[in-house]
Order: structure tokens, then C-alpha cells, then sequence
């Protein structure tokens, strides 16, 4: 799975949370919603490998992790996002997903529309738009 790869992917996570949210199925949306993020900060992680260079293997093993904080420290976008108060207030949402989230039951509407939100918001600087300039 190369860079482009993951970035179609989180776009689709993306399309498909929106979807299942309008459907009724809040749970599965913000699971999906989530993992979007995951994968675009992959994405960053993957512009950080430079071709024909063999990739340093603690970066290689850390990168198969679902924490989004970890993969925020290895795409090296820390730093920028808690300079970005705008940014931090969405990632302070964004940041407590997780993969075990797709086991959850009962997630209020609210609380995935938040989400969605604080990742995509186009016009008030959401997660997505926001790294999707430095993937």
C-alpha cells in the first residue's frame, strides 16, 4: 500500500461515515469517521519515505498502530498542530477515537456529528483539510 493508496482510502472512510451516519447507523460512522484520520496521517507517515531508501525499522513498526496520537508524532505534525489553536480544539475530539471503537453500541448522534465535524469542517479548518495539505 503506497501513499496514494491511503489517501483514496481516507477520502472513501470518510464518504462512507457520512453515509452511514444519514442512514441511521451512528456507531459504524464513527468508527469509519476515525479510522479516515488513520489513514491520512499514513499517508503523511508514507510522504516521509524517501524512494530507493531502505526505512528505518522502528519507524516501519511503530507505523502498524491505530493510536492517533503515535501516528501524529511519526508523520512529525505535533509540533504544527498545538501551534494551530483551531486545529488542537478539533484534535482534542479526533484524538480519543480508537480501533476498539468499532465495538461500541449506542453512539449518540451528537457525539459522531462532533466528529465528522471536528474532521472535516472545510470552512472552520477541520483535521482532514488540514493534513490533506501536508499528505
Amino acid at each position: 500500500m503506497n501513499r496514494a493508496d491511503l489517501q483514496q482510502i481516507a477520502e472513501l472512510r470518510l464518504q462512507e461515515a457520512r453515509t452511514l451516519l444519514t442512514g441511521g447507523f451512528p456507531d459504524g460512522a464513527y468508527y469509519l469517521a476515525g479510522y479516515a484520520v488513520e489513514c491520512a496521517l499514513k499517508a503523511c507517515i508514507a510522504k516521509r519515505t524517501k524512494e530507493n531508501d531502505f526505512p528505518d525499522q522502528k519507524l516501519v513498526n511503530a507505523s502498524y498502530t491505530h493510536k492517533l496520537n503515535v501516528l501524529l508524532q511519526l508523520a512529525q505534525l505535533n509540533d504544527e498542530l498545538q501551534t494551530d489553536l483551531k486545529m488542537k480544539v478539533n484534535w482534542d475530539i479526533v484524538q480519543n477515537w480508537s480501533e476498539e471503537s468499532r465495538y461500541r453500541e449506542g453512539s449518540a448522534g451528537q457525539e459522531v456529528a462532533e466528529l465528522l465535524s471536528a474532521i472535516e469542517d472545510n470552512a472552520g479548518g477541520g483535521l482532514l483539510p488540514w493534513v490533506r495539505k501536508r499528505w
